[in-house]
């Protein structure tokens, strides 16, 4: 079974897409994860990505898809996989079904987790930190018992800049321009499932798994 997950940043895919990884048995696979296995393998598609990564540009869609392509062919992804951060774009959408007619297979079932961008704000922004043992306090899912004080060390939190409202609400904005044509074509191809993202992870968690079931009773696997 292929299965993508789409989803603004905070809306919690990675979480989710391991917690399926284990339900189904089957990699769970993060365009992320690729850039770094190719990087540290010292591929020629690792090369190629980190010339770009260092350069602070985006890795062309050829050299994401070769990736990808390269990692589908594996024993390990006969059964299926989930995909997290690929694709992101309408082109590399196109890209993907096409290297899987080659596989004679398809993308099952696209599940798109939908989180309302005030919680996306309030889980993206909320992260503060101890500068003297690492701790990683939230403000509202793991506050500190004292407000802007580590609990271990005492030292004040900071918050990294990556983090600033400014930042995360850009990141929410490029992620749903780059995405609604997205979510369109797999609209249009019949595949996408739209899931409610709020509430507790063990709660979205039975969301998805009864859309995925569903799509399994109904294709007979």
């Amino acid at each position: 079974m292929i299965i993508v997950l789409l989803g603004a940043p905070g809306a919690g895919k990675g979480t989710q897409a391991e917690l399926l990884s284990a339900w189904l048995g089957i990699p769970h696979i993060s365009s992320g994860d690729l850039f770094r296995s190719a990087i540290q393998s010292g591929s020629e598609l690792g090369l190629r990505a980190q010339t770009y990564i260092n350069a602070g540009e985006l890795v062309p869609d050829e050299v994401t898809i070769a990736m990808v392509a390269e990692r589908l062919r594996t024993p390990e992804c006969a059964e299926g996989v989930i995909l997290d951060g690929f694709p992101r774009t309408q082109n590399q959408a196109l890209a993907l079904k096409a290297f899987l007619d080659t596989l004679y297979r398809s993308v099952d079932t696209v599940l798109s987790i939908i989180v309302s961008n005030e919680v996306l704000m309030e889980r993206l922004t909320g992260r503060w930190i101890c500068p003297q043992c690492g701790t990683v306090y939230h403000a509202v899912y793991k506050p500190e018992k004292v407000k802007g004080l580590c609990d271990i060390e005492g030292a004040r939190l900071y918050q990294r800049s990556d983090d600033a409202p400014a930042t995360q609400g850009r990141r929410i904005e490029v992620y749903l321009s780059q995405t609604a044509p997205l979510i369109e074509f797999y609209r249009s191809e019949g595949v996408l499932a739209e899931v409610d993202g709020e509430g507790s992870v063990e709660e979205v968690q039975q969301r998805l798994r009864e859309v995925i079931s569903a799509v399994r009773a109904g294709s007979g696997r």
